[in-house]
């Protein structure tokens, strides 16, 4: 009998890729195609959501054709996706109104300000657990109705379909405008700012609020059960699962019990925490978000800390400063020296994100002397992703009852050696990566084949997870208190440098 085997699609914010999983988790295959950034204004990021479908169409056949699979040998398929991504289109046509507005995309800062203000912070925390912030679906929605001439109306007149972009690709999956399914799941949905975190359902006071019609809105289906038939691409082929990209992740390092994390480093890195049934309303400056929730199951809910500057101060020091030529060169240089020299780099580019939320702050390098080399400065870079990681765990902790007691890590900064030893350093705790690297994707596949019975239960696919690297903590806690607390003075030093933008900075939490 032919491999059976589940395909994933992991929709993210620079390509669309295709990768086909085994049973027992290992990639068959991958195909990837870039979509264009488009920069229209300062400040302004978007995505052509019909060249993205375009992509999805070209790379699942590749996928199919590198593996030598059929069809009919892939049991189901997963959707994994940049999250908070607004797309609108029209029902009877399915042209989008206009490009995508991508979670990047700060144009709604102006609204972010008049929300805290009115009706303030709590209104929205008691509903959705989100603050007022352009990160989030349902401000770039109200952006769109003020600015389109007629949206508002087509919208009332049930005309337009809201979605992020699994939402969008699985309309077009199964039908598009010939009765394509319009559905969403809560992990999405939950970074809309329109969903009640407790309920799963939309929030009447909160589509009152923003004035989105209900009848614009997905249907809020659970992260894997069985969708729908992919039948406009792979005939035959179920739709059963769809996450956001960093719930995937969790979901793909088998983080399912309450108190296992995991972070993902890329351009910036995301920590969640899986807090199982329990809501957690973070007072430490995290975001409480819906991890994932499987078939009719309860929901699980995680703690999420985002941190904006991690592999981009790397590709700084490598692009603007030249003094390296490429990514891994940063961890030989810094194994120059035994130590950084006494000096610190705060990459507060834009702004700190969590646990600060502090726009005000600008990047600083501080205990520069002479004796300081391009040795102890590589050192630096790398230390500050160290750093930051220990700031939202320190706000995991103070926030969940359970200290954290391992870090499973992922994404293309893992593979520095140095960086992991001194993460694990800095927090005390073991730090594992795993043979699979592509996280999101098989965190997607993982929930597609539950749903589809390809795998029986959590049980197997945490057999399935292995481990390709362990860093264990061997500073000694004397000098890890003393440097934490100069990595604390340098922060504060990047403090109130800048005057607020209200077009490129995060908003607080």
């Amino acid at each position: 009998m032919a491999e059976r085997y589940v395909m994933s699609i992991d929709q993210g914010t620079n390509s669309t890729r295709c990768i086909l999983f085994d049973r027992r988790g290992r990639l068959v295959s991958v195909a990837q195609k870039e979509h264009q950034q488009h920069f229209p204004e300062p400040g302004w990021v978007e995505h052509d959501a019909v060249e993205i479908w375009q992509n999805l169409r070209r790379v699942v056949p590749e996928a199919l054709t590198v593996a030598g699979v059929d069809t009919g040998q892939v049991i189901a398929m997963g959707l994994a996706n940049q999250r908070e991504t607004t797309v609108l289109w029209d029902r009877r046509t399915g042209a989008p109104v206009g490009r995508a507005i991508v979670w990047q995309d700060t144009r709604t800062a102006p609204l972010v300000e008049e929300l805290g203000q009115h009706p303030g912070e709590e209104f929205f925390l008691e509903r959705c657990c989100l603050p007022p912030s352009t990160y989030f679906s349902a401000l770039r929605i109200r952006w769109l109705f003020d600015h389109v001439k007629g949206l508002q109306q087509r919208a009332d007149d049930g005309e337009v379909l809201f979605g992020t972009m699994e939402s969008w690709l699985i309309w077009n999956l199964t039908g598009g405008p010939e009765g394509g399914l319009h559905i969403t799941d809560p992990t999405n949905a939950s970074r809309t700012m329109l969903m009640n975190i407790r309920t799963l359902t939309w929030d009447d006071e909160l589509l009152a609020f923003f004035g989105v019609p209900r009848s614009m809105l997905p249907e809020i289906r659970p992260s894997a059960e069985t969708y729908g038939d992919a039948g406009s691409l792979l005939p035959g082929v179920p739709i059963t699962a769809a996450l956001g990209d960093q719930q995937a992740a969790l979901f793909g390092q088998t983080c399912f019990s309450p108190g296992e994390a995991k972070c993902t480093y890329g351009t910036g890195s995301f920590l969640l925490l899986n807090t199982g049934s329990d809501i957690v309303r973070s007072r430490h400056g995290l975001l409480t978000t819906v991890a994932y929730k499987i078939g009719d199951r309860p929901p699980a809910y995680a703690l999420e800390g985002s941190i904006a500057v991690t592999g981009a101060l790397v590709q700084w020091f490598r692009d603007r400063l030249g003094l390296i030529s490429s990514a891994p060169e940063i961890e030989t240089l810094a194994r120059t020296v035994e130590d950084n020299g006494g000096c610190y780099i705060v990459p507060a580019f834009s702004g700190l994100f969590a646990p600060r939320w502090r726009s005000d702050a600008r990047g600083v390098i501080v205990g520069l002397t002479s004796y300081i080399t391009k040795g102890h400065l590589a050192r630096a870079v790398l230390e500050a992703t160290g750093w930051q990681t220990r700031e939202v765990v320190d706000a995991m902790n103070a926030d969940f009852p359970v200290p954290l007691q391992q870090l499973k890590v992922d994404g293309g900064m893992t593979a520095d050696n140095l960086l992991m030893q001194f993460v694990a350093d800095v927090l005390d705790v073991p730090v594992v990566r795993p043979m699979v690297a592509e996280t999101v994707s098989l965190g997607a596949a993982y929930a597609a084949g539950l749903a589809a019975g390809y795998w029986p239960d959590l049980e197997v696919l945490r057999r399935n997870w292995h481990r390709a690297g362990q860093w264990l903590p061997a500073m000694d806690p004397a000098l890890r208190e003393a440097e934490y607390d100069n990595w604390q003075r340098a922060v504060e030093r990047s403090l109130g440098w800048a005057r607020p933008s209200r077009s490129a900075d995060p908003d607080p939490p």
